[in-house]
Order: C-alpha cells, then sequence, then structure tokens
C-alpha cells in the first residue's frame, strides 16, 4: 500500500469514478478509497433472493445512440469503457390532474424532438408553434452549457453575447416565469412539468437553463439504462482505473485532509494517513468544509453559502422495490416510468411533498422489464417506486415505528398504482424492500440522506455554480466535487462534474509545476 499520490479521490461515487479515471488517464499516480466494500455509492446493486436490484438509477439522460451520441456516451468512449446500453421506449407516461379544469389526465411523451412536439399537438390543439420556439430556446442553452464548461468557468462575455443571448435573457429566471414569459400554454406546461422531480425543486425556484438542459437532453436523445444495474458501470471504471495503475482500496473512509501552511498536503484516512499533492472529496462539502478541513482554512465565501443553503438539502428519497414472479405482461404493465401526480401544479406537489404522510400525492413507478426483458428472471420482473421523503415522516421514530412506516409507505404506494393505473402487484409479490431517507445516509454518508446534495434554486442552479467556478474553489490543493458541484445533480451530472474537476486539479498542477496551462 503505497502511502504517497498525486491525487487522492475520496468517495467512490459517479463523480469520484470519473475524476479517478480521468487523473489516471492523464499518468498521475492516484488513489480512489471508499468506505463501503463496493464502488458506485448509489450507483450499484443489491439482491434479495434471486433478483439483482437496482438501487437508485430510473434513466439515464445525455447517453444517446452511436449514431447521435450524447455527452454522457462520449465521456464513456473517452475514458475507453465498454457499456451495454437498454434504450427506454418513451420518454413518460403521466398521470395526473389538469390544473385549468380538475379533471384527470393521462399522457405518454415519446422520445425524439419531432414526435415529442406532434405528440403535445395532439394534446393540446394549436400548441406546435410555441414548443418549436421553446426546443430552439432549450438548443441555444444547451450550446451555452457546453460553451461554460469547456471554459473551465471562465467564458467570454463579449463571446457570450453574441452566440448566447437568448441565454443570458433567461439564465436569471425561474422556469415557471420563462414559461409564462413566452406564452406556453398551460396543458403544454402541466406536461412539461414532468421531469422536474429529478431536480427536486418546482418550476418556480428551478432555474430555467438547468431544466431545460435536462429535458432537451431526454427528449432529443432519449434515456437509456444499463444492462446489467449501475453495478456495471462502476465496476467497469474501477478495472479501467486500475489498468491504468490506480489504487482502490475499499473499507477505507477519509477523516480529516491535512495541510502545510495553507497547501494541502495529504488525507488522514481510517488505514493511515496519505501523503498527497490534491485531494477530491466526493463528499458533501458541508461535512468537508465543517469536519475536515482546520477551522482558520475554511474560506469565508464557503461559511457564507453553507449559510444561505443551510436546511436547504435537495431530495431525500423513499424508494420501495418489489419482485414480481410473474412477467410485466400478466400484470398490465406496458410503460416503463409512470408519474403519478396529485397535481400537474409542481408547486402544489412540492408543498405535499414537504408535509409527507397523505398530503404526498406523488410517486414514479417503473418497471425495468420494459426497457430490459433480462432485467429478472425469466417469468418474473422488477418494479420499483420512488418519492421524495419530508422530515415529518421519518423524524423522531422509535425503532418499531420505523419499519411500521416502512410498510405503511410500500402499501400507499400500491394503492397509488392500482387508482391510478390500474395496475394491482397484489398476490404476486415474491421478495420486496424499502429504503427510507435513513438508509441512504447510512449507506452513503449524506446529510440527512440528501442524494441530491444542496437544493439547486434558482440562485443556486448549474449555471450560477458553474460561473463561479474560481471562486468556490481557494484552497490549494481541494476541490470537492459530487452532487453539490457545479454540474448539479443527477447521474450524468456528476461523471461530468468528476471529469471537470478533475481536468482542473490537473491544470493547477501543472501551474504548480511551472508549466503551460
Amino acid at each position: 500500500m503505497a502511502k504517497k499520490y498525486d491525487a487522492v479521490v475520496c468517495g467512490a461515487g459517479n463523480s469520484g469514478l470519473a475524476a479517478a479515471l480521468q487523473l489516471s488517464l492523464a499518468g498521475k499516480k492516484t488513489l480512489l478509497i471508499e468506505q463501503h466494500n463496493l464502488p458506485g455509492g448509489s450507483a450499484s446493486s443489491f439482491r434479495r433472493g434471486r433478483f439483482e436490484i437496482e438501487p437508485s438509477l430510473h434513466e439515464l439522460c445525455d447517453v444517446g445512440s452511436e449514431k447521435e451520441p450524447g455527452e454522457v456516451r462520449e465521456l464513456f468512449k473517452e475514458f475507453g469503457l465498454k457499456i451495454r446500453w437498454n434504450e427506454c421506449p418513451d420518454c413518460f407516461r403521466l398521470v395526473s390532474k389538469w390544473t385549468d379544469t380538475g379533471e384527470p389526465m393521462d399522457v405518454t411523451m415519446p422520445a425524439g424532438i419531432d414526435n415529442f412536439i406532434n405528440k403535445m399537438e395532439e394534446y393540446v390543439p394549436g400548441s406546435k408553434p410555441k414548443m418549436k420556439e421553446l426546443f430552439e430556446l432549450f438548443q441555444e442553452v444547451l450550446d451555452t452549457i457546453y460553451y461554460i464548461s469547456s471554459s473551465n468557468g471562465n467564458p467570454d462575455s463579449n463571446y457570450m453575447k453574441e452566440h448566447f443571448p437568448n441565454t443570458l435573457r433567461t439564465g436569471a429566471y425561474s422556469t415557471k416565469k420563462v414559461f409564462d414569459a413566452m406564452g406556453i400554454p398551460e396543458r403544454c406546461q402541466n406536461i412539461l412539468q414532468t421531469y422536474w422531480c429529478y431536480l427536486g425543486v418546482n418550476l418556480e425556484r428551478l432555474g430555467f437553463v438547468h431544466y431545460c438542459a435536462m429535458v432537451h437532453k431526454y427528449v432529443s436523445r432519449g434515456a437509456y439504462i444499463p444492462t446489467y444495474t449501475s453495478h456495471e458501470l462502476s465496476q467497469a471504471f474501477i478495472k479501467r482505473i486500475r489498468e491504468l495503475g490506480g489504487d482502490v482500496w475499499y473499507n477505507c473512509r477519509a477523516e480529516k485532509f491535512l495541510f502545510n501552511g495553507d497547501k494541502l498536503c495529504g488525507v488522514k484516512t481510517t488505514l493511515g494517513d496519505v501523503e498527497c499533492d490534491f485531494a477530491l472529496p466526493n463528499i458533501n462539502p458541508d461535512i468537508v468544509y465543517g469536519k475536515m478541513v482546520p477551522k482558520e482554512l475554511v474560506p469565508e465565501r464557503q461559511v457564507k453559502l453553507a449559510n444561505a443553503r443551510a436546511g436547504k438539502y435537495g431530495g431525500r428519497m423513499i424508494t420501495a422495490y418489489f419482485c414480481m414472479d410473474v412477467p410485466a405482461e400478466e400484470l398490465g404493465i406496458s410503460d416503463y416510468s409512470i408519474f403519478m401526480q396529485g397535481t400537474a401544479d409542481s408547486v402544489e406537489a412540492y408543498k405535499g411533498l414537504l408535509e409527507g404522510g397523505d398530503a404526498n400525492q406523488f410517486a414514479i413507478f417503473l418497471c425495468y422489464n420494459i426497457a430490459n426483458p433480462k432485467a429478472s428472471p425469466d417469468g418474473t420482473c422488477i418494479c420499483s417506486f420512488t418519492t421524495f421523503a419530508s422530515p415529518n415522516d421519518w423524524n423522531d421514530l422509535s425503532q418499531e415505528d420505523y419499519f411500521k412506516q416502512k410498510q405503511w409507505w410500500a402499501e400507499k404506494f400500491l394503492k397509488m398504482l392500482k387508482e391510478k393505473a390500474n395496475i394491482d402487484l397484489h398476490g404476486h409479490i415474491e421478495e420486496m424492500s424499502v429504503a427510507s431517507a435513513w438508509t441512504f445516509a447510512r449507506y452513503l454518508n449524506t446529510p440527512e440522506g440528501s442524494v441530491y446534495g444542496h437544493e439547486a434554486s434558482n440562485w443556486d442552479g448549474m449555471m450560477n455554480r458553474l460561473q463561479t467556478l474560481g471562486a468556490d474553489y481557494p484552497i490549494k490543493g481541494l476541490r470537492p466535487i459530487g452532487a453539490a458541484g457545479p454540474r448539479s445533480l443527477g447521474y450524468s451530472a456528476t461523471y461530468l462534474t468528476g471529469q471537470m474537476m478533475a481536468r482542473l486539479a490537473l491544470k493547477d498542477m501543472k501551474e504548480w509545476e511551472g508549466g503551460d496551462e
């Protein structure tokens, strides 16, 4: 076990895996440490009986096809990773209520921009011109994000004014304000709001740039899942890191960052001190700056950010997994994903999530076998439900009540599916498991189980974080990464964040060595 490295990456979640691989590709002596005995964080798998279950991934955006690859597929290709992908058949099915009449709505939206716009025209006649205008703006926003990312947080303002004027006009506003200003019909907004849960903030507080970039990726390129769960993704990273000479230590947790003056010089771990020039912790910044860095070195800006973000963690999940002893078609399941909402008003839906209990009328239902027929043994299928947890649901529970609460949510999910989609899973459940916010907190060491990091509200969204890269990482040799990083939350975003922050670390190392940028 070597004790001197160029860089140590703490945490083998998506961002940590990408950062460690990028550093290894650059020839840096790299150590990746992970407190668990498996890589991936939430990008893993677990077993119940004869089933291997995907714990967290619903679908991955920006993968794209071989002919029209997205940023994630290109990233994996650049890294030398060979992943087997299954394409999801549609964007989503939404079962909710129209906000203008309160009547039931049940819509299914296909992938592909033209297909999506044409289907929207069927549900909302006369909407096609506005939808075309909206997707043109979506594309400009996406081009802007690519440009800012490539500039490492130092974009040329004149270039942006010339090439991305509409992004600059909309960049400071919420998604809801931009939709209203553009005159997007209310029923179109009811459908377009569906993905807000993937970012964990309602559309009145979610930055337009962030939301539209995600929607455009899902719609334009479709969504994909790995054939052999997220565990396939994480193991591919580990194999490649080791091929390039990188070290991986499991059952090893970072405890403190060590400094020589104001410059990082090592990491204190449960397996001993490790000397290094650079550390990239895939750890929530509140833990990094609150517990792992000497108080006198914590930048004032980080203190202000922590105060501004206080209590504003992103989504805490409740996920129930059901392994069925019959195939999906026998249960009447034909959709990969069904978003079930009490209302298509994201603000009201979000209020229900915060209140919890019966007020929470939101859940996403998935059947993995619809996208991947081999997701489970022949003659079976795997389903899951996910919603956001409220502190009211889980705080101050006794051990006995904790398990009762899990059972309550499992039954609530099954009831919702039967009432909203006429699908009854009772009588065919072979295995079942329920993960609460505290389950995710225990496995991922995230505050309150917030797998999304800090809430990506308008002032603290992706655009803002990307533009403050220079100010947010002033400690020499330390760059926190992950869901709280510049690309914010989500599988795709955290992979890209890991690569970006590793590249910035390499740039810093070269400058210290007196080389060119």
